[in-house]
């Protein structure tokens, strides 16, 4: 797919991935080598890293369910899954497609260059002892992978050493992948200090953060909406931002429910988290272009920060002491850039991880001012973004279908026991009997004290029995279109009666279907070969 060319004559991208892999190594990676930022914020990235299937990163404290919520998805156990009241899983499992069941070590996967790992290799042996890939053939696979992650813990067991930082390796998953999901256990909702420092980890990275209350069918209505407010509450202290991060409520696996009381809710709730999910293959390549312009932000804002530290260094005498000053002034070093380059509060590094990784490095050898890279990145950002996310449109455009399927999604999605099925406009579909029957004998009453002429009553008439409902003149507009099926600017019994069951089905919470369905179309009506739609 090639694109017109604009005055600097750009060269074409065949597709996004292609112009992503391109515009990181020809345009950023140099900026971000020269000064020194994979020993600051993240390692370089990888072909892999822009050609991997949609990732989604599963984070809570043990026993909230992870494992089973994976199961749940795929409805098929996968190699190396151990579920238990206790911390079972003390590893990072990267669930992925493969042709068939099998174990990957973490030793063996980082240094697989079709897999999106390589650079946890820095995390050590530690790390990588607890870390491996499941792969199996299973369809949900086909289009997202899923990252189990270790039980958070709490209480005393916090305090036993990993071996690793876990929060930078949580870290370093919530930069790649698509999807963040915290589970929460209605039954303990006490967020432990590993928990929190977790959470404020992924705080970058709201956009994919999405919460499940996970086990609520275990609990009653009451307690369910104390739990509720107990999560928003603890959550709103520790993520820090005004916007509420959408909880998602439900029993996340194939068991019975234990107090059916909110079934629809749940139902509801799993079909929206099924969507979100769904959507993420389509998704993909705007979340890396968005990724990757995230990234070339910090690399440009710590670009300027290593040059304005650089340029403060004296050429011979007291280095050692000026460092320690510049580290400890670092904040005004932040607010002189700010100021200088017009550049967002929020673009720069965390002031005091920055200051505690600077004391490690020799002021003395960070490289000077390269305007040509720094001019690189802001022509990257101002012109070969856009051109991009026109791709992005036209191969969203050219897939519309792309989807998860199979395991659990399917389940949701059709038949009788698919999410609405047989409420609201859907009431009566697999009945013989027009559904509108049943009260139309109340309809009719209210019908023939309209004064109808030939058997029908005007616009105008029906609209002064309609407005009753208190309904907005938009949708009662829609409803006009939908009930006048022979589209003669009246209404008969029948259409009269359909009208009045559509308003009953707006006011009960449900939505309209945008073209009538064939089960409410009226019996008199059903021979006739009129479009329906809008």
């Amino acid at each position: 797919m090639f694109r017109s060319r604009d005055k600097k004559t750009p060269e074409p991208f065949q597709d996004v991935s292609q112009g992503l892999k391109k515009l990181y190594r020809t345009k950023l990676f140099p900026l971000e080598d020269t000064y020194q930022f994979h020993d600051f914020h993240s390692p370089s990235l990888e072909d892999a890293d822009f050609d991997n299937k949609p990732m989604v990163l599963l984070v809570g404290q043990y026993s909230t369910g992870k494992t089973t919520f994976i199961r749940h998805l795929m409805e098929q156990d996968f190699p190396g899954m151990r579920i238990g009241p206790e911390p079972t899983t003390d590893s990072f499992i990267a669930v992925m497609h493969g042709d068939q069941d099998g174990m990957i070590p973490g030793n063996a996967l980082v240094v697989d260059p079709k897999k999106p790992f390589r650079k946890l290799n820095a995390f050590g042996n530690a790390f990588l002892n607890r870390f491996m890939c499941a792969q199996m053939p299973n369809p949900v696979l086909e289009s997202i992978s899923i990252i189990d992650t270790p039980g958070i813990l709490s209480g005393e067991k916090q305090r036993i050493s990993r071996g690793y930082d876990f929060a930078a390796v949580l870290e370093w998953f919530a930069e790649r992948v698509d999807r963040i999901i915290l589970l929460f256990d209605a039954h303990k909702l006490d967020i432990s200090d590993e928990f929190s420092e977790v959470i404020r980890a992924l705080k970058n990275h709201e956009d994919k953060m999405r919460v499940v209350l996970n086990k609520a069918d275990q609990i009653n209505t009451q307690q369910l909406m104390r739990v509720y407010g107990a999560l928003m509450w603890s959550l709103g202290k520790i993520i820090n931002t005004p916007e509420v991060v959408r909880v998602y409520i439900g029993s996340f696996w194939a068991q019975p429910l234990l107090i059916p009381d909110n079934r629809k809710l749940f139902e509801a709730e799993e079909q929206d988290l099924f969507q979100d999910i769904q959507g993420l293959p389509r998704n993909a390549a705007i979340r890396k272009l968005n990724d990757l312009i995230k990234r070339a932000r910090l690399a440009k804002v710590h670009a300027y920060i290593i040059i304005s530290l650089k340029k403060e260094m004296p050429s011979v005498f007291g280095k050692e002491n000026k460092k320690k000053e510049l580290i400890a002034n670092l904040g005004e070093t932040y607010l002189k850039i700010e100021r200088e380059h017009q550049i967002s509060p929020g673009d720069f590094p965390k002031l005091k991880k920055m200051q505690e990784l600077l004391a490690g490095h020799d002021f003395s050898k960070f490289p000077t001012m390269k305007p040509k890279l720094l001019e690189a990145v802001e022509d990257m950002l101002a012109n070969d973004i856009a051109r991009l996310m026109t791709l992005v449109r036209q191969e969203e455009a050219a897939m519309p279908s792309q989807a998860v399927h199979g395991g659990a999604f399917e389940g949701a999605m059709s038949g009788p026991f698919g999410h609405g099925y047989g409420e609201g406009a859907g009431e009566g579909i697999d009945e013989l009997e027009w559904v509108v029957a049943r009260d139309k004998p109340s309809y009719d009453e209210i019908f023939y004290t309209l004064s109808p002429i030939n058997g029908k009553v005007s616009g105008a008439a029906a609209k002064k029995e309609m407005v009753k409902s208190k309904l907005p003149n938009t949708v009662l507009g829609k409803i006009w279109k939908l009930a006048d099926v022979d589209k003669d600017g009246y209404l008969d019994d029948e259409e009269f009666a359909l009208a009045n069951h559509l308003i009953r089905v707006k006011l009960e919470g449900h939505e309209l279907p945008g073209k009538l369905p064939e089960h409410l179309v009226p019996p008199s009506k059903r021979h006739q070969e009129i479009d329906m739609g809008e």
